[in-house]
């Protein structure tokens, strides 16, 4: 009878000497043989964030653009709505786990079909002896398109008033005082034309109100919306004479919809009536192109421009009036404007590609598609590249790849009528993105000029944002062999530090603004730009017209779509690292040095008071000290951070949320004086111009003008309390980052 394998198998290793031989032999062949090295988890990061750059082709963003642009898709319109419902189609079909249109019922505004706006000079007898075109001669290959809204100002108020024209440079607050305080000029019941650059044409229009005025009148000037040696469209990428900007004239502050501010515009919603809305002008606006105003301007009397600064490019003189000179001096200028404010319906595309460790986390990457004609620039040079992000990541993804943190995409509508799409988005999640929210970075315009990178972004993103640079290439002309960073610092250097290129400050202007200024997420948009110190032009002279088209990007702006990569590559390169580096890519120091330099620049300003200073009893002490104290809690922060357990989920989890809620530290719930949706105390819009960032705001707008104050002690006890509410603030900050009890 055969023994068993049991007994077999014990008889061996019954025997001492065989059992010895045996486990010497295992062992041996265990340590020798070769061992199977499993790649660390950095080495997993660094492949796929190569293979999610490497996946990015310049051919597909160009036909994105070329797609998104051959209609009209302004926001409340059929063709908008099926640029959501392709959008939304592709986005799933790109593997993203959900993609939802989410609709909002919002105050929007358009021309009346049947009553056109337009401006007209009109004799003693109240005849129309000149009247502004009533449409922009639309470009070669588009002269058969249809629901090609001519320009207008959206939000302007109703109106026909007739009075004698000023012309107040750009409108901006030192215009208007130049005018009133030393040239004794009043506008009270005049209509006034100012130029368009500078600031945000909400604010020209805001001034104008305050001025008194009972019309405004927009232009494009050749000396801001020309460059020299350049021709006009379709032969170059200057402004035609009859091209005119449109654009809203809002001053929401951060409201969002006019009807529904602070709340999502839902079915459910309180509306206020329209006639109550959030920062609706009460005086009509219209935009011209430089062909008309040339004509009124010519016709001009009154005062000499002050100085050159006042002076455009037209072959006028540039008197400021009131009224015309010479035979015309009885003539007047009339405003048509029939323009009609309605609540209509928009939508959002929201993609979501689920996070694998932390879903409850949240990175948005977030741009605009509405444009005011067919958007060649603004937005869809920044919608194409979003779309390529979302096709790269969730080829990623259908690979087996899932991010750590949950990656949130969006779509945003109606941002070209007040950031209404993205804003309502964030009133209506707002508990939750206070919450979860790590990030927000904004994807609209690639592309404004085509020279250098521009970043704006929070001091927490800076370190990141330099070390992406130094890893994507240069795809600027004789920079072939560089690094985006290398040609950026050459071309744009900081200003007070040539040793790292210069980054801005958020203000606003695009969608960006209620995830920044009113929740605290920390946020960033990177695009490319014209060189800040040589081209004096206004923005891209085609800006918010008809001409913005996919021929003037492939002509001029960037044949090859180099640029247009490179700023795919930086963007999705920011999401990927917030959304999958272990330790969330910010730096706190940064923002410590961000403040010191803040605080410096403030008080300088303060400083030019020193009298009254002393004679009030204004201390800056409490906001230095407590910045003092930022900057030291922060290095200690990034001391531990550098010693953290990375095996440890629970510390690394509590770390990261130290620094996900280092910019909620700074919102004051409270808000700023006047801006209550504004309340990042660190940072806001300029009350003078949206478009720009300024620091410490509070005390920035109670300093400024303050000399002009009737009450001069309420003006300075102004003054203290807004220092009082940024020391506190910088103080409480330093506090969230201390080792947690």
């Amino acid at each position: 009878m055969p023994r068993s394998k049991a007994g077999t198998l014990c008889a061996w290793l019954g025997c001492p000497g065989l059992l010895g031989c045996f486990l010497l032999g295992f062992l041996a062949g265990w340590f020798t043989k070769p061992i199977e090295k499993s790649p660390n988890s950095s080495d997993v990061h660094q492949n796929m964030t190569k293979k999610l750059v490497a996946e990015m082709k310049v051919e597909n963003i160009k036909q994105f653009l070329r797609s998104f642009t051959k209609l009209p898709h302004l926001a409340g319109t059929e063709q908008n709505l099926l640029l959501a419902k392709q959008i939304q189609g592709q986005w799933k079909e790109f593997g993203l786990d959900s993609a939802e249109l989410v609709h909002y019922d919002v105050l929007l505004s358009y021309p009346n079909e049947k009553q056109p706006n337009y401006i007209s000079v009109i004799d003693d007898q109240g005849n129309e002896i000149f009247n502004t075109s009533l449409f922009e001669p639309p470009p070669h290959g588009y002269e058969n398109v249809t629901d090609i809204l001519p320009p207008y100002n959206a939000f302007s108020a109703q109106g026909e008033p007739e009075a004698d024209l000023v012309y107040v440079n750009y409108g901006r607050t030192e215009d208007f005082f130049k005018l009133e305080r030393e040239m004794g000029i009043n506008c009270t019941g005049k209509i006034v034309i100012v130029r368009y650059g500078k600031i945000f044409r909400g604010n020209k229009v805001k001034n104008a109100i305050l001025a008194g005025a009972q019309g405004i009148i927009l232009y494009s000037d050749p000396a801001d919306y020309c460059a020299p040696g350049v021709d006009a469209y379709p032969n170059g990428w200057n402004l035609p004479g009859g091209g005119a900007q449109r654009g809203n004239v809002l001053n929401l502050n951060g409201a969002g919809d006019p009807l529904t501010p602070g709340y999502p515009a839902k079915e459910y919603t309180f509306r206020y009536k329209v006639n109550e809305g959030v920062g609706i002008p009460k005086i009509p606006v219209h935009p011209i192109g430089y062909h008309d105003a040339e004509v009124l301007l010519r016709a001009m009397g009154g005062s000499a421009a002050p100085d050159s600064s006042w002076k455009g490019s037209l072959n006028v003189p540039y008197n400021i009036g009131p009224g015309f000179a010479g035979n015309s001096s009885t003539r007047k200028v009339r405003m048509h404007v029939h323009t009609n404010n309605k609540i209509t319906r928009i939508y959002n595309v929201i993609g979501t590609l689920r996070g694998a460790v932390e879903p409850d986390r949240y990175i948005i990457l977030g741009g605009h598609r509405d444009a005011w004609v067919f958007g060649g620039i603004d937005p869809t040079t920044g919608a194409a590249v979003l779309q390529e992000i979302v096709r790269s990541f969730g080829k990623m993804k259908m690979e087996g790849w899932r991010p750590k943190r949950t990656i949130i995409f969006a779509s945003w509508d109606a941002e070209e009528f007040g950031l209404l799409g993205s804003t309502e988005w964030a009133e209506e999640n707002a508990r939750v993105l206070q919450e979860r929210a790590v990030a927000y970075i904004n994807s609209d315009s690639s592309i404004e000029g085509n020279y250098t990178l521009r970043v704006d972004c929070t001091p927490l993103l800076y370190k990141l944002v330099y070390n992406l640079t130094k890893e994507i290439l240069s795809p600027d002309e004789g920079y072939e062999s560089k690094s985006l960073y290398e040609s950026w610092l050459e071309k744009d250097p900081a200003g007070e530090n040539n040793s790292c290129p210069r980054i801005n400050k958020l203000g606003s202007g695009s969608d960006f603004e209620a995830y920044f200024q009113r929740l605290g997420i920390a946020s960033g948009r990177v695009r490319y730009t014209k060189n800040r110190k040589a081209d004096k032009y206004s923005n891209y002279p085609a800006y918010h017209t008809v001409y913005e088209t996919f021929e003037l990007v492939e002509k001029f702006y960037d044949p090859t779509f180099k640029k247009h990569l490179t700023i795919a590559q930086l963007r999705g390169k920011l999401v990927y690292e917030l959304a999958d580096s272990q330790v969330i890519p910010f730096d706190c120091r940064d923002y410590g040095e961000a403040l010191k330099e803040y605080s410096n620049r403030i008080y300088k300003l303060a400083k030019k008071h020193e009298e009254q200073l002393k004679l009030y009893k204004v201390s800056f002490d409490p906001l230095f000290s407590a910045v003092v104290n930022f900057s030291k809690a922060a290095d200690e922060f990034h001391r531990r951070l550098e010693q953290v357990d990375k095996k440890d989920p629970v510390t690394v989890r509590i770390m990261n949320d130290q620094l996900m809620y280092i910019e909620r530290a700074f919102i004051d719930p409270l808000g700023l004086p006047g801006r209550k949706f504004y309340r990042h105390v660190i940072f806001a819009p300029s009350s003078h111009n949206k478009y720009a960032g300024e620091s410490f705001p509070g005390i920035y707008d109670a300093l400024f003008d303050i000399e002009s104050k009737a009450d001069q002690s309420e003006a300075w006890e102004e003054v203290k309390r807004q220092i009082s509410i940024a020391a506190f603030t910088v103080q409480a900050a330093a506090g969230t980052l201390k080792e947690v009890a």
